[in-house]
């Protein structure tokens, strides 16, 4: 009996002092300010500093912004990647990150292998913009000028293997027309560039592009999802217009480094969706043009995969490539 009580008190003391730092560390995180890294400009920058003051709430410590645009999103992978997995650094992944997968021949990180997903933010909605100069007020229109003028015509870009890119490519391809890409650092000097008319079209993130079409500075032809959206129940989506299989969302998504902590995983995914799903900012988002999702990681991690593969299929068939 005396030995049985022993070996038991050993046990207990050995599940005890495993126990001890888990809930430490558990209770520990955050104990310092969270970094939270955005790859570019424009409507991921918008989306990602209400998303970062809600985690400050969240999360009860400071999340602050660092913005890195270049290299087609991969500059803020790069660094986000050689960052420790404890939780204090968060990236805004985006549709490019899946794209680049195919369109870049070397990367110096791996989407899949190198980072952990916390969770999908939203799906962002494009819309198709022009100069109001250009004489096209629909896509039909758009696709008659750009085949009688091939190779004529010009689209801005953030970049390629941005949404902004990935969008008007895939336009291009379903349409079978020739537009002629421009690239600029960032969505944001890529819609300036086409308000000033230095490019004709954009296929423009909602949440900048639409301001500007309100002001009448550009011209709305269409939206890129499948159905038309509710914030804009009069304009019809390029599928109506002639092309049903076109469809181009950009998305936005927490991802952290390869190794964290589940349970720093699990409170990252939390917080953002009980910050996305607060009235006040629910409602900004919302009025975004934007559709609020906050799904568990394994869901996120599983459309990584095949978003992955949805674009390869592309860059394929499309011969891309950013290299």
């Amino acid at each position: 009996m005396i030995v049985f009580r022993t070996v038991v008190m050993a046990l207990s003391a050995i599940c005890l002092n495993w126990l001890i730092p888990a809930i430490g560390h558990a209770q520990a995180y955050p104990s310092k300010p969270v970094r939270y890294i955005l790859p570019s400009t424009g409507g991921t920058e918008i989306i990602g500093r209400l998303v970062a003051q809600g985690l400050t709430q969240a999360l009860g410590m400071q999340v602050y912004v660092d913005v890195r645009p270049g290299a087609a999103t991969n500059l803020a992978a790069e660094i986000a990647a050689r960052t420790p997995p404890d939780g204090y650094t968060v990236m805004q992944a985006t549709q490019s990150h899946t794209a680049n997968v195919s369109l870049f021949r070397k990367l110096s990180y791996d989407l899949l292998r190198d980072f952990a997903a916390v969770t999908k933010v939203d799906i962002s909605p494009m819309i198709v913009v022009v100069h109001p100069s250009f004489p096209a007020k629909s896509i039909r229109e758009l696709v008659k000028i750009a085949k009688a003028r091939p190779g004529e015509l010009n689209y801005g870009s953030a970049g390629a293997g941005t949404s902004t890119y990935l969008a008007a490519e895939l336009f291009k391809l379903t349409a079978g027309v020739d537009i002629t890409e421009v690239s600029y650092r960032g969505g944001a000097p890529a819609q300036t560039a086409v308000v000033a008319g230095e490019v004709l079209v954009y296929f423009a993130p909602i949440a900048t592009g639409l301001p500007l079409v309100n002001d009448k500075r550009l011209r709305l032809l269409g939206v890129s999802t499948a159905k038309r959206l509710p914030t804009l129940p009069d304009t019809p989506t390029v599928a109506e217009q002639g092309y049903p299989d076109y469809e181009a969302s950009n998305w936005h998504g927490l991802v952290v480094p390869a190794k964290t902590p589940r349970d720093i995983i699990m409170t990252l995914r939390n917080a953002t969706a009980t910050a996305i799903n607060q009235p006040d900012l629910s409602k900004r988002i919302r009025d975004l043009g934007y559709t609020i999702v906050g799904d568990q990681p394994e869901a996120f991690a599983e459309f990584l995969k095949a978003d992955v593969e949805k674009w390869r299929k592309v860059v394929k068939q499309k011969g891309l490539t950013a290299d």
